[in-house]
C-alpha cells in the first residue's frame, strides 16, 4: 500500500509541475487508484507496469517525475507530445523497464550515460527530438535490445563500437543526425539485423564487407553520407534483401554482378554517386525488382534488355548518364510502369516503335536523347498520365489528336523536336493542364481557341514555330498564366483586350510577329508583370497610360513598331536600354538616344484621344453633376446639421503618441498627410496594391511614413472596407520587430488611409527585380530576410492568441529597412484563427504563392503561410519566382525530379557562387523552403520550427557544392 502511495504522489507532483492545459488533460489523475486514470496500466499487484500518453498534447519536462518511485514500470511511452528538457540520469532506477519511447518530443542535452543500467530494455525510441552529444558507448551493455531508434535528432561523433554486442537487435535507426567516421567493422556480427538505416549522416570510409554477413537483412540504408570506395560484391549475400538505398555517396568503381543475386529486391536505388561502367546484365535476374534508380552517375553502355521479365518494375529512373545504344524492346509491353525518366543520356530509338501502351504510367521523361519519328496515338490511351517531357529529340510529325485523351496530364514538354502541323484542339480537354510547351518546332496555322479551356494553364510556350493569324482572345480565359511566351511567329491582328484578366501573368513576350494596333489599356493594368516584350511588330499608337502605375514591371522591350509620345514615368520604361526602344516612330523621354517630349508633341499626340473621348466624358459628367445638385438639394433640406460633421475626418486614431510631441491632433495629422501627398497626388505613389495606393509622406517636422490609401468607390464608399479593418484588427494586436507597424489611421469619406512606418529598401519584390539592387544583396543578406520572415511568421502563428494567419504572404509584401532587415505587410487578407469556430473562407492571397489545397479547400490554417513562406524563400536564393522548380517536384516522382537540379540552378546567377560560410547558410534555407512547399500540408514544417532551425544552424549537408542536387535535400 505504501509503494502505491509513492507511485500516486510521484505522477501527482509530475503532473503539477506540467503546464495549465496539460493538468486539465490529465483531469483525471485525481483520486487514490491510479489504475483507472488514463494513460496508466498496472500488473496483477496493482502496482503501475505502464505509463502511455501517447498524442496527450502535454508540456512540460520530466525533471519532477520521480522514476524510483515506480520501480514496476515496465512501458513508458510519451510519444508525440511537447516535452522538452533533457533526459534525467534517474531513469535509470526502472530495472524491469522494457519500452521506453520519447518520440517526437522536444527534448534535447545529451544521452545520459545511466541509460546504460536499464539491462532489461527491449525498445529505446527516442527519435523525432533535438537530443546531442555523442551516442554513449554503454549502449553495448543493453543486449536485450530489439529496437534502436535515435533518427532525427542532432548527435555526433562516431557509431559506439559496443554496439556489436547487441547481438538481439533487430532494428536499427541512426539516420538524419550528423554521426561521423566509418561504419563499424564489427557490424557485421548484428546476425539478427532485418532494418539497418544510417542515412542522412556525415559517414565516410568504404562500406566494410562484413556487412555482406547480415543474412536476415531486408532493408539497408546507407544514402546521404560521405561514403566512399566500391559497392562491396559481399552485399551479394544479403538473399533476403528487399531494399537498398546507396544514393548520394561518392561511390565510385562499377556496379557490382553479384547484386544479381538478391532475387527478392524491391528497390535498388544508386544514384547519384560517381559510378562508371555498364549496368550488369544479372540486374535482369532481380525477379521482383521494381524500382531502379541508377541517375546522376557516369554509367556508359546500353540498357540491359531484360529489366523487366516479371512485369513488375514500377520506376525506371537512369536520367543524367552516358548510356547509349536502342531504347530496350522488352519494355515496350512493360505495363507495370509508372514512372520512367531517361533524360539526359544518348539512347536511341523510333519513339513510334518502342513504347507501347502503359495504363498505370505517370511520369515519362526522354528529354535531350536522341530519339526519332512520330508520335503514337497510344499516348492518349495512357490515361493516368500527368507528365509528358520529350524536349531536346528528333520526333517529327505530327501531335496526334488522341492525345487528348490522356486527361490527367499536367505538364507536357515538346520542344525543340521537328513537330508540324496544327496544334489540335483536342488538347483543350486537358483541363489539368499547368505547363504546355511547344516551342522550338515547326506548328503552323491558328492558335486553336480551346486554349481557353486550360484554366489551370501557368505556362504556355508556343514560340519559335510558324504559326499564324490573330492570338485568340480565350487565351484571357487563362487566369492562372505566369508566363505566355508567343514569339517568332507570324501572328497577325491586335493584342486582344481580354488580357486584362491575365492578373497572375509575370511574363509576357509577345516578340517578332506581325501585331498591329494599339497597345491596350488594360496590359498596363495587370498587377503582377514583371517583364514585357513587344518588339519587332507594328503596334502602333501611344503607351496606354496606365502603365504609369504598373510598378511591377522592370523589365521592357517595345522596340521596332509604330510607337509614339512619352515614356510611361516608372522605372523600366525611364531606365530602360535604348536598344529596348530604338526603331519606333516617335516615342520621346528622357533616355538616351531619345527626343525630349516638348508640350507641343504631347499635345499633338494626345489630340486624336480627346476628340475621340470628349463625348464619352464631358457629357455624362454633366448629367452626372446635374444629378448631383438635385439629390444634394434634397439632402440638405433633410439633413441640415450634418455639414460641419461631415467636413471633419470621422476618425483619426493613433497606436502610438507619435505627434504629440510636435503637438498635433487628429485633424492636423489628418491635414499634414494630405498636404504631404499634395492630395495623393501620383508623383508620391510607391506602390499600388489590390485594396489601396502607397504614398511617401514626409511631414513638415521630417518624419516620413508610407500612407495607404484605400481605393474607393465611385459613390465615395470604400471597396475593399473589410480589408481595412482587418488590417487595422490585426496590426493593433501584433508587436513584433520583423512585422510593420501601424501609427493610425483615418476613416473620412474623401480620404480613408492607414499609416505606417517607411522602409527606404522597398518591396523585396522590387530588389529581386533591379539587377543593381540585386546586386547589392549578398547572400547573407538575404539568408537574413529569409529568418526575419521565418520570426514573424512563427510570432503571428504561435505567440498570438488567436492564432493570426496572414494569409498572402509574397515578395510584394515583404518590406525591407536600409539595413535589409525584413518586415512583413499587407494584413488585408490576414485572418484569425479561431480554435471553436468555423475557418472556411474565400480564397485569399496570390497566384504563385498560395498553397495547392486552397484548389480544393477553403479551411485556412498557418500551414498555406508555411507554404508562402517556402515559395518566397527560394526566390530570394534563386532571384526569381521558382515556378519551374515548384512544378518540377511537383509530379509523382518528386526525388527524381529534384536530383536533376544542381545547386548551382538556384542560385541566383547574379552572385558570386556563395563562399564556404554562405553556401551552408543558404542550403540550410533551401532544404527547409523545399520542406515548407510539400505538397501534404500535414508534411510541412510549421513557422516555430522553421524559425528555430534556422537560428540553430541546423546543417542538412556538411560542405555542399554547387553540384549538389536538390534531390540530395530531400528525403524519398
Amino acid at each position: 500500500m505504501n509503494a502505491s502511495k509513492v507511485e500516486v504522489s510521484a505522477l501527482l507532483t509530475w503532473k503539477n509541475s506540467l503546464d495549465n492545459k496539460s493538468q486539465s488533460i490529465l483531469s483525471s489523475w485525481i483520486s487514490d487508484t491510479p489504475c483507472k486514470w488514463d494513460g496508466i496500466g498496472c500488473n496483477k499487484a496493482g502496482k503501475i507496469s505502464q505509463l502511455n500518453l501517447t498524442n496527450f498534447g502535454l508540456k512540460g519536462t520530466l525533471h519532477d517525475l520521480n522514476f524510483s518511485a515506480m520501480s514496476h514500470l515496465m512501458s513508458i511511452i510519451l510519444s508525440n507530445n511537447s516535452l522538452y528538457g533533457t533526459i534525467p540520469s534517474n531513469i535509470c532506477y526502472l530495472p524491469r523497464l522494457k519500452f521506453l519511447d520519447f518520440s517526437i518530443n522536444t527534448f534535447y542535452g545529451i544521452l545520459p550515460l545511466e541509460i546504460g543500467k536499464l539491462t532489461n530494455l527491449q525498445v529505446l525510441d527516442l527519435h523525432s527530438n533535438y537530443i546531442n552529444g555523442s551516442i554513449p558507448r554503454e549502449i553495448g551493455n543493453l543486449t536485450s535490445l530489439v529496437l534502436i531508434s535515435l533518427r532525427d535528432n542532432s548527435l555526433i561523433g562516431s557509431i559506439p563500437i559496443s554496439i556489436a554486442n547487441l547481438t538481439n537487435l533487430k532494428y536499427l535507426y541512426l539516420y538524419k543526425n550528423q554521426l561521423s567516421g566509418s561504419i563499424p567493422k564489427d557490424i557485421g556480427l548484428l546476425t539478427s539485423l532485418v532494418e539497418l538505416d544510417l542515412s542522412k549522416n556525415n559517414l565516410t570510409d568504404p562500406i566494410p564487407e562484413s556487412i555482406g554477413k547480415l543474412r536476415n537483412l531486408a532493408l539497408l540504408h546507407l544514402s546521404e553520407n560521405d561514403i566512399s570506395g566500391h559497392i562491396p560484391s559481399s552485399l551479394g549475400n544479403l538473399t533476403k534483401l528487399n531494399i537498398l538505398w546507396l544514393s548520394r555517396n561518392p561511390l565510385s568503381g562499377p556496379i557490382p554482378l553479384e547484386l544479381g543475386k538478391l532475387k527478392f529486391l524491391v528497390e535498388l536505388t544508386l544514384y547519384a554517386n560517381e559510378l562508371t561502367g555498364t549496368v550488369p546484365l544479372e540486374i535482369s535476374n532481380i525477379t521482383y525488382l521494381q524500382k531502379l534508380y541508377l541517375s546522376r552517375n557516369h554509367l556508359t553502355g546500353q540498357l540491359p534488355e531484360n529489366l523487366c521479365t516479371s512485369q513488375s518494375l514500377t520506376e525506371l529512373v537512369m536520367f543524367n548518364n552516358s548510356f547509349v545504344g536502342e531504347f530496350p524492346r522488352s519494355l515496350k509491353n512493360c505495363s507495370s510502369l509508372q514512372v520512367v525518366l531517361l533524360q539526359l543520356n544518348r539512347i536511341s530509338g523510333n519513339i513510334s516503335e518502342v513504347f507501347g501502351v502503359y495504363p498505370n504510367l505517370e511520369s515519362i521523361a526522354l528529354s535531350y536523347n536522341k530519339f526519332y519519328g512520330e508520335l503514337s496515338t497510344k499516348w492518349g490511351q495512357c490515361h493516368n498520365l500527368t507528365t509528358l517531357w520529350f524536349n531536346g529529340n528528333n520526333i517529327s510529325g505530327a501531335i496526334p489528336l488522341e492525345l487528348g485523351g490522356a486527361i490527367e496530364l499536367s505538364s507536357i514538354d515538346l520542344s525543340s523536336n521537328q513537330l508540324s502541323g496544327r496544334i489540335p484542339r483536342s488538347l483543350g480537354n486537358l483541363t489539368s493542364l499547368l505547363h504546355l510547351k511547344l516551342n522550338d518546332n515547326r506548328f503552323s496555322g491558328y492558335i486553336p481557341p480551346e486554349i481557353g479551356k486550360l484554366s489551370k494553364l501557368q505556362n504556355l510556350s508556343l514560340s519559335g514555330n510558324d504559326l499564324s493569324g490573330p492570338i485568340p482572345k480565350q487565351v484571357g480565359e487563362c487566369v492562372q498564366l505566369l508566363e505566355l511566351n508567343l514569339n517568332h511567329n507570324a501572328l497577325n491582328g491586335s493584342i486582344p483586350y481580354e488580357m486584362e484578366n491575365l492578373n497572375s501573368l509575370n511574363t509576357l513576350d509577345l516578340s517578332q510577329n506581325m501585331l498591329v494596333g494599339e497597345i491596350p489599356q488594360s496590359l498596363g493594368s495587370l498587377k503582377s508583370i514583371e517583364k514585357m516584350n513587344i518588339s519587332h511588330n507594328n503596334i502602333s499608337g501611344s503607351i496606354p497610360s496606365s502603365f504609369n502605375q504598373c510598378f511591377s514591371l522592370v523589365s521592357v522591350d517595345i522596340s521596332y513598331n509604330q510607337l509614339e509620345g512619352s515614356l510611361p514615368n516608372i522605372t523600366a520604361f525611364q531606365k530602360a536600354p535604348f536598344d529596348a526602344l530604338r526603331n519606333n516612330k516617335a516615342l520621346c523621354g528622357n533616355v538616351v538616344g531619345l527626343n525630349s517630349c516638348s508640350s507641343s508633341s504631347r499635345k499633338k499626340v494626345d489630340k486624336r484621344k480627346t476628340k475621340r473621348t470628349i463625348l464619352l466624358i464631358v457629357l455624362p459628367v454633366l448629367a452626372t453633376i446635374f444629378l448631383l445638385m438635385i439629390i444634394g438639394g434634397i439632402f440638405l433640406i433633410l439633413q441640415p446639421r450634418t455639414r460641419n460633421v461631415q467636413s471633419e475626418p470621422r476618425r483619426f486614431t493613433l497606436t502610438e503618441n507619435l505627434f504629440a510631441i510636435t503637438g498635433f491632433d487628429g485633424k492636423i495629422a489628418y491635414e499634414n498627410f494630405i498636404e504631404a501627398t499634395e492630395n495623393f497626388h501620383p508623383n508620391h505613389c510607391i506602390g499600388v496594391g489590390r485594396c489601396g495606393s502607397v504614398f511617401r509622406a514626409q511631414l513638415p517636422n521630417g518624419q516620413v511614413f508610407a500612407v495607404k490609401k484605400i481605393h474607393s468607390t465611385e459613390s465615395g464608399e470604400l471597396s475593399n472596407a473589410k480589408e481595412f479593418e482587418n488590417e487595422i484588427r490585426a496590426l493593433t494586436e501584433v508587436r513584433h520587430r520583423s512585422v510593420v507597424k501601424l501609427y493610425g489611421y483615418c476613416s473620412h469619406p474623401r480620404h480613408s488611409f492607414l499609416v505606417y512606418e517607411f522602409f527606404e529598401g522597398g518591396s523585396l519584390l522590387h530588389i529581386l527585380n533591379t539587377d543593381e539592387k540585386a546586386l547589392e544583396f549578398e547572400w547573407i543578406k538575404r539568408v537574413n530576410v529569409v529568418k526575419d520572415v521565418a520570426d514573424a511568421l512563427s510570432h503571428l502563428h504561435h505567440n498570438c492568441s488567436p492564432p493570426i494567419i496572414h494569409r498572402d504572404i509574397s515578395s510584394k509584401n515583404i518590406l525591407l529597412d536600409s539595413d535589409y532587415g525584413a518586415h512583413v505587410s499587407d494584413f488585408g487578407t490576414a485572418r484569425l484563427l479561431k480554435p471553436d469556430s468555423s475557418n472556411w473562407t474565400s480564397f485569399a492571397g496570390t497566384y504563385g504563392y498560395a498553397a495547392p489545397e486552397l484548389a480544393y479547400t477553403m479551411e485556412v490554417s498557418e500551414k498555406c503561410d508555411v507554404y508562402s513562406f517556402g515559395v518566397v524563400a527560394l526566390e530570394v536564393i534563386m532571384g526569381k519566382h521558382p515556378g519551374d522548380l515548384i512544378s518540377s517536384l511537383g509530379t509523382s516522382s518528386i526525388s527524381s525530379a529534384a536530383n536533376g537540379i544542381m545547386l548551382q540552378d538556384v542560385w541566383d546567377p547574379r552572385l558570386p557562387v556563395p563562399g564556404n560560410r554562405e553556401i551552408e547558410e543558404a542550403v540550410l534555407v533551401v532544404k527547409l523552403a523545399l520542406s515548407s512547399i510539400h505538397s501534404d500540408p500535414k508534411l510541412r514544417l510549421t513557422m516555430k520550427e522553421v524559425s528555430i532551425q534556422l537560428s540553430a544552424k541546423r546543417l542538412p549537408l556538411q560542405n555542399p557544392s554547387p553540384s549538389t542536387t536538390i534531390g540530395q535535400l530531400i528525403a524519398f
